[in-house]
């Protein structure tokens, strides 16, 4: 007995050895009649059941089963609890957006279309065609994975079943370069009697261009009536435009070579043409297409102008393009504001501003208006050569003038404005655009985010941060980082410890740069608790991470 009270030691508690002694206390009686074959057996028999309720307590603590009923009532459930399951569920992925939920019932490997769109259809989602979008072309799903989604959204009364709602799958897939999928669902607009339109065309030759397959796009042409599409002059406009647009200009005028006689041209056709060439510079190009103008009968525009100008300008011509600029209205065609604006950007480019500014205030006295090209065009050239004070001046007339510039042009208007320099005048330029009702993108709140927090303007960037989750975006790892080394920054160790612990509330792990300038500050000012709990926390919260990391490369979505 002693040795087997050693050996039990070692695997059970002694609660658990208390139960197992009372199982061997036997009469000396009893004892006595028993052989020891009957001794052993016994004791196996009495093993085996001590195992068994062993096992099964542990079993019932680990799922909240009682260990009182039968092994079959275990796999039992009734209705109430599985509603309970499922509105636990439903709990679990609140905090997910309604396109991770959708993205969702495809990483569970669902066998069968019907089995998917069941799991679709009982995602509680308000799905939008917005929500498709997002579900398309974020993630990784497969094509097959796209159109059986989009097939599943446009069976919703929510989402229309027309042109408008095609254009966003074709365009996901052929930005994953899923040409095939692509092409039948073409064919299943067809089928639909959904009509693609010049845009859905544009889409669809823009997708291969981009990825380098020129012959198939133009291979194309000769398919549009399959998808129910005319092949005219406006179809060809739009592929001779998405040629010279990627700069397969070379394509493009071998193309249009190829189509005269068959197709009847317009003054745009040539105009495309020209708009490749002036991109490149290719003044004899240029002029070769604007004689084939006058020769076909039509007069050139003020655009055919415009793109002269423009290509002038690149093949540094500047004097040339002025003399163009000045007899447009010897040739009964006056300039315009696309006119002005190729001029304005031909002395962006050689820095001249002051002819630049010149025709700028020119424009008004010819009764053409600036449009936002051309405030985009100066201001953009303003920032670069660092003339602050002037595209701040331009950027007011823009805004007395009643004219809201779009989210990513004030980006674009940010992005040099926060690679130098002090972040005053990005501010100032903030805040006038937000005065006037403009939104911002995350991308320009963390422009100023990270220039506030190297420049050490804490109390500006707390406020940034708030305005930022007013607008509706949440705080991702990298802007809890800009707050984190900004108060650490200013010496305010407490707060970018309250900080950083709430980005690990929220699942975000911070960088070791970021973590390592808030340990050195603590141990420099002696804070070692405040040190040692951090780094407590800091080492669960990467363990959480690399998991979480782990499980999203298996297919799980935590």
């Amino acid at each position: 007995m002693a040795f087997l009270s050693r050996f039990y030691r070692t695997r059970y508690p002694l609660s658990s050895l208390s139960s197992s002694f009372s199982l061997f206390s036997f009469s000396t009686s009893v004892r006595s009649n028993l052989s020891y074959n009957e001794l052993l057996s016994n004791q196996k028999k009495n093993m085996s059941s001590l195992l068994e309720h062993h096992v099964l307590k542990e079993l019932s603590d680990l799922f909240q089963i009682s260990s009182h009923n039968s092994f079959p009532n275990l796999y039992k459930e009734s209705r109430s609890n599985s509603v309970k399951r499922i509105e636990s569920s439903k709990a679990v992925d609140e905090f997910l957006l309604p396109e991770e939920r959708l993205r969702g019932v495809f990483l569970q490997k669902l066998k069968g279309k019907g089995v998917i769109e069941d799991a679709l259809w009982n995602v509680n989602v308000d799905l939008s065609l917005d929500v498709v979008g997002k579900v398309v072309n974020r993630g990784n799903l497969s094509g097959e994975a796209m159109v059986l989604f989009f097939n599943w959204a446009i069976k919703h009364p929510n989402v229309a079943k027309d042109v408008k709602s095609y254009n966003v799958i074709v365009k996901a897939l052929g930005r994953r370069k899923f040409f095939d999928f692509m092409c039948n669902v073409l064919s299943d607009m067809a089928k639909e009697g959904v009509n693609p339109d010049l845009e859905t065309l544009s889409i669809v030759m823009d997708s291969f261009i981009r990825a380098g397959q020129v012959y198939k796009a133009i291979q194309m042409l000769g398919r549009l009536e399959d998808f129910g599409l005319k092949f005219d002059a406006e179809s060809l406009n739009v592929v001779l435009w998405c040629l010279c647009q990627r700069l397969h200009v070379g394509a493009a005028s071998s193309l249009f070579n190829s189509m005269k006689g068959k197709i009847l041209f317009n003054v745009m056709t040539y105009n495309i043409v020209i708009s490749g060439w002036s991109k490149l510079g290719q003044v004899v190009e240029m002029e070769r297409v604007l004689k084939e103008i006058v020769a076909e009968g039509f007069s050139p525009d003020s655009l055919t102008f415009s793109f002269l100008i423009e290509g002038l300008g690149r093949a540094g011509r500047i004097d040339d393009a002025i003399e163009v600029f000045d007899t447009m209205k010897e040739k009964g065609c006056g300039p315009d504001t696309n006119a002005y604006n190729a001029v304005i950007s031909n002395y962006i480019s050689v820095g001249n501003f002051d002819e630049c500014m010149k025709y700028y205030k020119g424009m008004s006295s010819n009764n053409c208006e600036p449009n936002m090209d051309t405030y985009t065009r100066l201001i953009s050239g303003l920032l670069k050569s660092r003339k602050v004070a002037d595209a701040l001046e331009v950027f007011e007339e823009i805004l007395d003038r009643g004219i809201v510039p779009s989210t990513g042009t004030i980006t674009s208007f940010l992005e040099p404005l926060c690679s130098y320099g002090p972040p005053h005048a990005a501010m100032m330029m903030y805040k006038k655009a937000r005065k006037v009702g403009c939104k911002l993108s995350l991308t320009a709140y963390k422009l100023l985010l990270r220039r506030l927090s190297g420049f050490g303007k804490c109390g500006m960037l707390l406020d940034l941060w708030h305005e930022m989750q007013e607008s509706g975006y949440p705080s991702d790892g990298e802007i809890y980082e800009f707050v984190i080394a900004g108060l650490c920054n200013i010496g305010q160790l407490e707060n970018a410890v309250l900080v950083m612990e709430e980005s690990l509330r929220k699942g975000f792990c911070p960088s070791r740069l970021v973590y390592s300038k808030l340990c050195n500050k603590l141990l420099a000012s002696n804070k070692l608790e405040s040190a040692y709990n951090l780094f407590r926390k800091i080492k669960i919260a990467r363990q959480n991470d690399y998991a979480r990391r782990l499980w999203r490369s298996k297919g799980w979505h935590f």
